[in-house]
């Protein structure tokens, strides 16, 4: 052995030590069939990151939420996203812990209305937690609640201040769903691209289509912003113009009828804050219209009851199977789940029943003649079927209120921030962000998904992103690369 082997291997007997004590350790305990060793490094090398780059750590959790693997918890009636929720946990603490020691939160964040009123939902959430039906279930869902919001919201507060980490922010969270896309439609394809399987070829990555329809058209306005809107190379350009391709055949192929007319009411909303149209003139064609259906209640209802589209691989029978309130089980399914909800509201009205308790609680406020063929007692097969009524029946009034509210004030802060900045490349990316919002707010009319990380994670880092917009996007900044 030559003298530099020799001085290599003093220099580096340290790490070859533990690297050849690791190797034996991990085959023995594989014997033992114990497969945990590996994920150590992985963890204390999550552990550094946050410690001394929490801002990568939020970027990590956007690529890793997309595929990471959902397990149910069906004791406490919740689901487990691993390992993106363990590192949403993480990231709170070191959050948490960061702000104690050594860097205060900079107060025109914590001052600013959306912040105000998310504080006050989660105090809310906390108070009717105690006055649970089931505490220990609603602490639980409470304690999801802060563990989205914390990193999501108040670190994305911090991240976002530059438009270029927002940008990457959703382009790695688009990178992690791009390998769900793949393998969603590989599976499709195995099933001759059939109608049922696509409720569930995306398991174990997303819950069902539904779920799995409402994340890519909370993106797509992103795609098309970022393939059509940002200024690149031609090379750049049709690889951003295919991936938006790729998102709209995955949205296509996705079956789900509610993320179809949540792209429709976003589509309007571009119309309304693209061309400036007054608020006014949106009041009065509003109250028209409202006038016209009201005036016209009879015959609608008619129409409605005459329609007997069932939902199918077809685009045209898919779409007019959402006015089918007479045969399509899904539909009659979430009347049956909204009514329970109202009289749930109706024995509660001003705490409810308890955060998270939804479909524990919502059996015995099912009418018979609401009941359907997909009916169950069991609480599975989601929950209220509606973001608000859900707010509603758990936690009163004042927590339906505040969810309102906190959409409501979102929505004017977007609207205001794309107003005042000048840059057309922030305007379009702020309005692509704001778009994504609507898609979901259209949709938790019909379904409820912020108790999971994937709606939760993009959700409240947008909301975040937004916010940025109206606190910090006032400089020029440069193009993110």
């Amino acid at each position: 052995m030559t003298s530099g082997w020799r001085m290599a291997l003093r220099e580096f007997r340290l790490p070859l030590g533990a690297g050849l004590t690791f190797a034996v350790l991990n085959a023995f305990l594989v014997t033992k069939e114990w497969f945990f060793l590996p994920l150590i490094p992985f963890a204390l090398g999550v552990l550094l990151l946050g410690v001394f780059a929490l801002d990568k750590l939020l970027y990590l959790i956007s690529f890793l939420t997309p595929v990471s693997l959902i397990l149910e918890d069906s004791g406490l009636g919740a689901t487990l996203s691993l390992p993106s929720e363990a590192l949403l946990v993480l990231a709170s603490g070191l959050l948490l812990l960061k702000i104690w020691l050594d860097e205060p939160y900079p107060l025109a964040a914590l001052r600013h209305p959306v912040t105000v009123v998310l504080l006050a939902g989660l105090a809310w959430a906390f108070f009717t937690s105690l006055t649970s039906t089931m505490p220990l279930v609603s602490f639980k869902n409470f304690a999801a609640r802060m563990w989205f919001i914390l990193p999501c919201y108040f670190l994305g507060l911090m991240l976002f201040r530059q438009p270029a980490a927002v940008h990457r922010f959703v382009w790695l969270h688009l990178a992690g769903l791009m390998a769900v896309i793949l393998y969603t439609t590989y599976r499709h394809f195995l099933w001759n691209f059939e109608k049922d399987p696509a409720h569930w070829v995306m398991t174990p990555f997303y819950n069902d289509h539904t779920a799995y329809g409402m994340i890519l058209a909370f993106f797509l306005p992103f795609a098309i912003h970022f393939a059509l809107n940002y200024p690149m190379g031609l090379f750049f350009r049709i690889c951003a113009v295919g991936f938006m391709g790729i998102l709209w055949v995955a949205f296509r192929l996705s079956n789900s009828r509610a993320a179809w007319l949540s792209l429709a009411v976003a589509g309007v909303f571009w119309i309304w804050i693209r061309f400036k149209v007054r608020w006014y003139v949106v009041t009065v064609f509003a109250v028209l219209l409202a006038v016209l259906m009201w005036s016209l209640r009879v015959e609608i209802q008619q129409k409605l009851a005459r329609t007997k589209e069932q939902s199918s691989e077809q685009l045209d029978e898919q779409i007019r199977s959402i006015t089918n309130i007479t045969t399509d089980p899904s539909n009659l399914e979430r009347f049956n789940r909204w009514k329970s909800a109202l009289r749930m509201a109706e024995d509660k009205p001003w705490l409810g029943f308890g955060p998270g308790t939804y479909q524990f609680q919502y059996a015995p406020y099912q009418s018979f003649l609401d009941l359907t063929i997909i009916s169950t007692n069991a609480g599975n097969q989601g929950t209220a079927h509606s973001e608000y009524l859900l707010a509603l029946s758990e936690q009163g009034w004042p927590g339906l209120c505040l969810w309102l509210a906190s959409v409501c004030l979102i929505f004017i802060t977007a609207n205001y921030a794309y107003n005042k900045l000048a840059e057309p490349y922030q305007k379009n990316l702020l309005l692509s962000l704001l778009l994504g919002l609507i898609t979901y707010w259209t949709h938790a009319f019909l379904n409820n998904f912020l108790d999971t990380d994937k709606a939760a994670v993009p959700y409240f880092a947008t909301v975040a992103a937004i916010v940025s917009a109206d606190l910090f996007w006032k400089k020029r900044h440069p193009l993110p690369s």
